[in-house]
Order: structure tokens, then sequence, then C-alpha cells
């Protein structure tokens, strides 16, 4: 007969956060003062044969949510929710590749941010977890997204500027149906004056839930 320890319960949860390309993820989570997880890291590499391709023979389509490891990612989150720690791949969009990792600790603190395009697609994960404080995603106008979008990607030279002038028309004409695609997984979305609001409160929550619990 086998028996299974229980999981161990939870020293922190996690507010996923997302949004479409551009809307100001890492930056909100950087105003938070929380610790953040860049789930952009736990992208598929340019030579994985399971990535998806686009339609018109572009080349790999780096916005499927196919593009990305939602296993790891979730993996990553319950380790910091468990242990307050683990290990992050640290990925070079530039180049389609990971690059190396990093070590994220949470240092005590009993909530932290895990951000990116595709949060929206471990909302069911993290609930079933049981570590999940809320899902957010940003919602703004789709022509301050798209500007914003492509003058962070030409600054950071992600890839070459036609591409991420024809990826910003496809992204400016299709934002509406991201965001409803990422409602319909459960996140709310909200302009980051109310998303801020929003991970106060569960913040507030959460450091109540740790006091009692010490």
């Amino acid at each position: 007969m086998t028996s299974h320890s229980p999981a161990r319960p939870p020293v922190a949860h996690v507010v996923l956060l997302t949004g479409p390309s551009g809307s100001g993820k890492t930056s909100l989570a950087a105003r938070t003062g929380l610790p953040v997880l860049n789930l952009d890291d736990f992208y598929k590499e340019g030579t994985d044969p399971t990535l998806p391709q686009l339609p018109d023979g572009g080349g790999a389509d780096w916005d499927s949510p196919l593009s990305w490891d939602a296993g790891a990612a979730v993996a990553a989150i319950e380790a910091l929710c468990r242990t307050g720690r683990t290990a992050v791949p640290v990925y070079d969009i530039s180049v389609s590749a990971r690059v190396g990792s990093s070590a994220l600790t949470l240092d005590g603190a009993p909530l932290f941010i895990a951000e990116g395009i595709f949060a929206a697609d471990v909302i069911e994960g993290c609930r079933a977890a049981g570590v999940l404080a809320d899902a957010l995603c940003l919602r703004g106008r789709p022509t301050t997204t798209f500007r914003r979008r492509l003058l962070r990607d030409l600054r950071e030279g992600r890839k070459p500027a036609p591409y991420l002038v024809r990826r910003g028309l496809r992204l400016l004409r299709s934002e509406r149906t991201i965001v409803a695609r990422h409602t319909s997984l459960g996140a709310y979305a909200c302009a980051g004056t109310e998303a801020l609001e929003r991970i106060a409160a569960a913040h507030s929550a959460d450091l109540v839930g740790t006091a009692v619990r010490s």
C-alpha cells in the first residue's frame, strides 16, 4: 500500500497579471514593490519542433500560448508559493533561446506577481493548486498599446524591425479579442489604477492571513 503525503501548505499566494503585449504589465508589477516572476522566461526555444507557425509563413507564432511552456510556469509558481524559492530560466527573446537560469526568492513576502501575456492560461492550474490570490488583465486603448509595444521592442532589439511592425499591426487588430480570451479564462479586465487597488487588497489579506497563522 502506498501513501501520499499532502502538498505542503502555501507560504505565499500569486497574483497573475496578464494583458496584451505592451499593455504595461511589467511596469505595473514593478510599481507594486512585490516580488515578480516574469512568465515570458518560459517561452519555448526557437529550435523546439512543437512551436506553432504563422499561417502566412512568417515564422513561429510567438503570440500563441502553444509557444510557451505552461507546465513549467505552473511548477515554478507552485514552488514559490510552497517553499518561497524557485529556479527560473533566463530567456533572450532576440535569439529565441534560454541563455541561463537564476534563483528567485520571496524573502518572506506572502504575495508575488507572475506577469506575462500567457498568465491567463495558468489561472485554472493555480486555482486548483490553492495558490491563486487574483488574476488581472490590463486593458487600455489599442493604439496606445501598439505604440508602447513597438517602441519597447525596437529599443530592446527583440526582433528585426519589419517583423515587429507586422506583429504590432496584427496585435492591434486583435487586441480586443485577446482581452476577451483572457477574461474567458478567468482574468478580471481593468485599467492600471484598479489593478493596483486589487493587488493592494490581496496583499493586505495575505498579510492578515500570515499573522493569523503565526
